[in-house]
């Protein structure tokens, strides 16, 4: 495992249904749920598989229903994996997408599963919360050249508050900020080049300084709760420095709040340290498209397979998995 690394999807992965199947054929995985909603003193695993889409897609919701999934993928593998008498998986990173950073440092033995979904219910309240009376807004910018970036930034801040909140892969961003500043980058991209550029359906400026509120609330909540040193390394979000100490995982989470999510540099990092194959953990295959546009030479799995028993894909992680 010395050249895989195990990425977790973050908020926007979720739908209804997930993990239900996966529950029914392992043992580890329904425990996971079953450690979640007595956590959460209620049902997270009915709203996840039978659910009101709208009521999951809540950012309250969402975050928690998709760590519990994401870590039952992971423990329905590690179960699998010993059935068959193998050693333990022991992947050369982990890394999250955004909200995934909680359910990376669950999988990292950095925080346990309770604590992982009390603390992103908590930060998905407190991000709802943080930008109440500021009309925060998200935008989506597909096909504009890297090269570009700056001018987009640059004629977003000029109208208000204004980030680039995700680069998730090359030729797309997130940009993020007050609703003026966002407006103004969606009407500068296409003469910048970009082929598309339309706000997202949420109702938070994620990744911007509009979390302030949020980041400070949630460096007081964290402060409480014991941090392990990782298994193995995790990357930060905004610039992929190693976070190798439990303290370095609590700062991370405080601080990615308000900064940019650079999957990019994430994956290229993991893939210049020899990393060849990257395992998307949780559901969905989101990770796994952006893997495949970064690193193209790289293997790139989705574990959430439709196909598969239980959703569960096996493939070319232990042995006589299909």
């Amino acid at each position: 495992m010395g050249t895989t690394a195990f990425v977790f999807p973050g908020q926007g992965s979720q739908y209804v249904g997930m993990g239900r199947s996966l529950a029914e054929i392992s043992p580890a995985a329904a425990a996971v749920f079953a450690e979640a909603d007595a956590a959460l003193g209620e049902p997270l695993s009915a709203l996840a598989w039978d659910g009101d889409p709208a009521e999951l897609d809540l950012t309250a919701n969402a975050q928690p229903a998709l760590l519990a999934t994401s870590i039952a993928y992971l423990r329905a593998l590690e179960e699998r994996v010993a059935a068959a008498g193998e050693p333990a998986l022991r992947p050369a990173f982990y890394a999250g997408h955004s909200m995934g950073q909680y359910s990376a440092m669950v999988a990292a033995g950095v925080l346990g599963v309770a604590d992982g979904v009390r603390l992103v219910r908590e930060r998905g309240r407190r991000m709802q919360a943080s930008g109440q009376g500021r009309d925060g807004a998200m935008a989506a910018v597909i096909g504009l050249d890297d090269a570009r970036l700056a001018e987009l930034e640059a004629a977003g801040s000029a109208a208000g508050t204004f980030t680039i909140a995700n680069r998730n892969s090359p030729g797309q961003v997130v940009v993020s900020g007050e609703r003026a500043a966002v407006e103004a980058a969606i009407a500068a991209a296409k003469g910048l080049g970009a082929r598309r550029a339309v706000l997202l359906p949420v109702s938070v400026a994620a990744h911007s300084p509009l979390m302030a509120q949020a980041a400070s609330g949630m460096r007081t909540v964290l402060a409480d709760v014991p941090f392990h040193d990782p298994a193995a390394p995790l990357l930060a979000n905004a610039d992929a420095h190693l976070l190798e100490r439990g303290d370095a995982c609590r700062a991370e989470l405080v601080e990615h709040l308000t900064a940019g999510v650079d999957w990019v540099t994430a994956v290229r990092a993991m893939h210049d340290a020899g990393v060849t194959t990257f395992v998307e953990v949780g559901p969905g295959r989101v990770l796994t498209g952006l893997v495949k546009r970064i690193a193209p030479e790289a293997a790139a799995i989705a574990l959430d397979d439709p196909d598969a028993p239980g959703r569960l894909a096996l493939p070319g992680i232990a042995p006589g998995g299909r």
